[in-house]
């Protein structure tokens, strides 16, 4: 791969790096990556994250690298490692928040040392104004693991003076409160007037020491003027340097710390804690217990997480800040794309990718002036490549006016998904369902109750601070004044409820018409539903969020509308998170493998015809999408989805199966509030789970290696403990019932119990083992489709075989990659002694090992490299697949110039695998089907098979089409891509 293809990847791969996977681990994978044949690396944020980070997406600061993943020197041999093999790479960035709550944001911890007056004040989202006097002025902390008054006496609140920097803090563990300078004199001035009492000091340093005391003391007054904040500062840092040498006398120094002790308190003494409580009720934030948060906490979070602060990337000084490191890296030619995290989460999207786009193109200029002429690094003209972390709903379009790529693909993800899922089965699942938990439920019902109980105990604080902030602008005008904040309140949580996307985009260029009809849709959904006699609020709110209310209405500023406008937009996206991927995907489990990031559980399956329009919408419209079919984030690996989709081509085997095993293990239930637990509906999950999840180690009826049971176990206890705290039902992660868990956790352990002779784990392995084969094909299947329909395929870290990963943190287990290198070693062996077909049919046979998921994505990705033009700009088309099995086809082409691809998988064959007891070959399988080129691709002549190397001719019908016979392009091999002859050289 040449220089100039690094700003336009063919296929990406994600790795995940943290302490335990760093720099120079990714360099040695390099010559593995360069072999399996993508075009770029693309990896987790590696920017300086909190100390003992997992994730990376808690960076403390954006222009250094986590010294737990690398320095800046190995970053850079990394980079030459990857430029040495041809590869590029991305980089997943964080804009939208910043770690904080320990001692290790620089940023957040002069915003507690100097509240309103600091330079970073208005780079948090912070609500100053607090409609609660005590937190006016000041920034609420909830990190107290008990509450204050309990913490403060238990003398956990430790005041510490640091000889060094002069400083004074508050410390609670790993956290550190700094102490405003002008409150130092609090400390300070019986410090010295026990010393002067006792005369332990001379006149000159007694003289020395109150100057000190007595310029903390003038800090007080408050500095109105940027120029009069950066001489208080200034002042301070003086006053610490003198206070530093003051210190060093021992007689000071130990006095100073006798005081400190003093304040500390002594537990058990009520009244020695008054000085300490009176100290920090003098600072610009509030300690607060840690379930204060949900309905008190004035700073925008990252979704709920407290130690998450969103930062304000509208300001121009902030986006300078933030980026610098990145740019840099840029313009020096180590970067060449940007993944965006939660897009949703910014104030204004568009205005900031614009700014991005441009900056970044400047800078991908600059490295590509550095390179010689021959090498250029990229087309200056094309953008840069950035795509956005952004979950659309089904009838929601990506905004065209963005200047990107396109999105990370979970709409790709979703679509292709849904070719296995048989919609005929929607109604037999939905009774079997129902027949199980003993209830009937709706997922739009589900999603609505959710998302309030979203709001009510987790972002509580959020809507408050929104109410608030509408409630002001109603007092602003006679018109609206009597709109009380109670019912703006009650109205913006119906809203948010019923609010169909995400969020919309209106901006200083007003409402476009998508945000016109999900705003109208919400509307309308939460008036019906709402119990309040005046409705009228909502038509208020309407014009709020349209902004048309300005235009309206004189005594409103235009520009307080539209901020407030745009400030619910921020709020809704993690609602819709937090309330649907979050709680309602773990509630709803009719069929879970539809409960996936950007799904839509209510939609059963999705259709061949739409499935062509999507990619045709995208072949034209967004080229250079990411398409993926797993990432860190998905709800289960792809292969797990895979299986459980052929659920649907069994669904009265499975109803039936799911009632005998519910029969088997009824004995291992235990009571719990007059029921059982685990519940119908979290037992009904753990079945779904393991159909996906089965270790195929445990194929066969042989024994169980009870080493592997215990591993499958224990990830499966912790997989369901997450789900039952994520659906919030019967516990939660803000309120862990133990009691559940512990009933939860004794049933999986029973059911899974390896050891001894288990009727339900042998029922169960029927049934599964007929689910795994036809799995099998559809994960083949699925990732044939992603390598070549249109779009930059990324390939998440280990996926090239088989994925029967859950959950964070069950998706980021460490990945064996000799294994993989190991296995593309025995590929390239196998063809040079015996040939493609040969190799295709021989891993085939021995599916299990995931080789063959290995092979075909290694050729297909070769594929892309030797045409990339068919692949990056080609056009796509249905292929009809006509005859007795066209429905369980799914066939496409891909053209540019005189190329043509055929893609042909097969797709519902549960049924077709079960009448041949093996896998869907040849004649017998297919009958007369036909596959049908379409006119882009009449091309008559030989086709290869890029898979088995087989060559096939096309057949002519009497209407004059060409195509070719199912059952030959699928005879050895149940995955066809063909190219076809070239027409311009023909």
């Amino acid at each position: 791969m040449s220089d100039v293809d690094l700003y336009l990847p063919r296929a990406t791969y994600r790795l995940q790096f943290n302490s335990t996977f760093t720099f120079d681990d990714a360099r040695a994978l390099v010559p593995y990556l360069a072999d399996l044949g993508v075009s770029h690396l693309y990896a987790s944020p590696y920017l300086k994250a909190r100390e003992g980070s997992t994730h990376g997406y808690d960076i403390v600061d954006h222009n250094s690298f986590n010294p737990e993943i690398g320095s800046e020197d190995s970053f850079r041999a990394l980079s030459a490692a990857l430029g040495d093999h041809g590869l590029g790479q991305i980089l997943d960035f964080v804009p939208n928040h910043m770690g904080i709550g320990r001692a290790d944001n620089a940023w957040w911890l002069d915003v507690l040392e100097w509240g309103e007056e600091s330079p970073y004040a208005e780079y948090f989202d912070i609500d100053w104004s607090s409609a609660k006097p005590e937190l006016r002025g000041k920034v609420l902390l909830p990190v107290l693991g008990n509450h204050y008054g309990h913490t403060l006496e238990g003398g956990e609140l430790k005041l510490a003076f640091d000889a060094d920097d002069g400083s004074f803090s508050v410390w609670y563990y790993e956290h550190r409160f700094p102490v405003t300078p002008g409150q130092y004199t609090r400390i300070l001035r019986p410090v010295a007037e026990s010393l002067n009492r006792d005369e332990r000091l001379s006149d000159d340093e007694a003289e020395a020491l109150e100057v000190v005391v007595s310029g903390f003391r003038d800090l007080t007054r408050r500095f109105r003027s940027p120029r009069d904040r950066a001489t208080r500062r200034r002042q301070a840092a003086g006053l610490r340097r003198r206070l530093v040498e003051a210190a060093r006398d021992p007689v000071l120094g130990t006095a100073i710390e006798a005081e400190v002790a003093r304040l500390n308190g002594t537990p058990g003494k009520h009244a020695s804690f008054e000085p300490l409580h009176r100290l920090l009720e003098a600072q610009p934030y509030r300690l607060a217990f840690w379930r204060v948060a949900a309905e008190e906490i004035n700073y925008r979070r990252f979704f709920q997480i407290n130690d998450l602060a969103g930062i304000r990337i509208e300001v121009p000084a902030v986006f300078d800040q933030i980026h610098q490191l990145t740019l840099r890296l840029i313009g020096e030619g180590h970067i060449h794309g940007l993944r965006i995290d939660h897009i949703d989460g910014l104030f204004d999207p568009r205005r900031y990718l614009e700014r991005l786009q441009e900056v970044a193109s400047t800078a991908k200029r600059e490295a590509i002036g550095q390179q010689d002429a021959d090498h250029s690094g990229g087309d200056e003209k094309q953008p840069f490549y950035i795509v956005v972390e952004k979950i659309l709903a089904p009838h929601e379009r990506l905004r065209e006016e963005w200047p990107i790529a396109g999105t990370t693909g979970y709409e790709f993800l979703n679509r292709v998904n849904g070719l296995f899922v048989d919609p005929e089965a929607e109604s037999i699942l939905e009774r079997a369902y129902e027949r199980f938990i003993g209830s009937r439920v709706t997922f739009e019902e589900i999603t609505y109750q959710s998302k309030k109980q979203v709001m009510d105990l987790e972002l509580a604080s959020e809507l408050r601070v929104l109410a608030n902030e509408y409630n002001r602008l109603t007092e602003s005008s006679w018109q609206t004044r009597d709109y009380t904040l109670v019912g703006l309140r009650q109205a913006l949580r119906e809203v948010v409820a019923c609010f169909p996307v995400y969020r919309t985009y209106v901006d200083d260029t007003g409402a476009s018409q998508e945000d016109y009809r999900d705003i109208e849709w919400a509307i309308a959904h939460a008036r019906r539903r709402s119990y309040r006699p005046d409705k009228s609020v909502f038509d208020f709110i309407y014009q709020l969020l349209t902004a048309e209310i300005a235009e309206q209405n004189d005594g409103l500023d235009p520009a307080e509308v539209r901020r407030l406008a745009m400030k619910f937009q921020q709020y809704t996206g993690p609602v819709m998170a937090k309330g649907v991927e979050d709680t309602a995907f773990y509630r709803y489990n009719r069929l879970v493998s539809l409960n996936e990031v950007g799904g839509e559980p209510a939609r059963f399956g999705t259709t061949l015809s739409a499935f062509h329009h999507l990619n045709q919408d995208a072949a034209r419209r967004w080229p250079h999408r990411m398409v993926c079919s797993a990432t860190h984030d998905t709800k289960r690996g792809e292969d797990v989805r895979a299986r459980i989709n052929v659920i649907s081509e069994l669904p009265d085997e499975w109803s039936a199966r799911a009632r005998r095993w519910a029969t088997l293990n009824r004995r291992r239930k235990t009571d719990y509030n007059d029921a059982q637990a685990p519940d119908d509906n979290d037992e009904y999950l753990f079945y779904q789970t393991l159909v996906g999840a089965w270790p195929i180690e445990f194929a066969g009826d042989g024994e169980i290696d009870p080493d592997l049971a215990d591993v499958f176990r224990d990830r499966m206890l912790g997989y369901m403990t997450k789900a039952i705290r994520e659906a919030k039902r019967r516990s939660s992660w803000i309120a862990p019932d133990e009691t559940y868990e512990s009933s939860l956790n004794e049933f999986v352990t029973r059911v899974l119990d390896m050891r001894k002779p288990n009727p339900f784990v042998s029922d169960f392995r029927g049934f599964q083992e007929r689910i795994a084969p036809v799995g099998m094909v559809y994960g083949l299947a699925q990732t044939t489709v992603k390598l070549t329909a249109p779009g930059v395929p990324d390939i998440y870290q280990g996926c090239e075989m088989w994925d029967f990963s859950l959950v964070d943190p069950d998706n980021r287990r460490p990945v064996d990659f000799e294994v993989r290198a190991a296995g593309l070693r025995d590929i390239r062996a196998a063809l040079a002694e015996h040939g493609a077909l040969a190799t295709a049919r021989r891993l085939l046979e021995h599916w299990q090992d995931g080789v063959v998921k290995l092979y075909l994505t290694w050729r297909l990705l070769g594929l892309r490299n030797r045409n990339p033009a068919l692949f990056l700009h080609g056009g796509y088309a249905p292929a009809d697949a006509v005859g007795p099995r066209g429905e369980h086809l799914c066939a496409f082409v891909r053209t540019c110039g005189g190329q043509s691809m055929l893609v042909v998988v097969p797709r519902l064959v549960a049924k077709i695998m079960d009448r041949l007891n093996g896998l869907p070959l040849g004649h017998p399988a297919w009958g007369d089907t036909a596959v049908v080129l379409p006119e882009e691709a009449q091309t008559e002549g030989v086709w290869v098979n890029v898979l088995t190397d087989e060559e096939h001719a096309v057949e002519v019908d009497a209407e004059g089409r060409i195509s070719f016979a199912a059952g030959a392009l699928l005879k050895r091999f149940p995955i066809a891509v063909l190219l076809g002859p070239d027409r311009q050289t023909a």
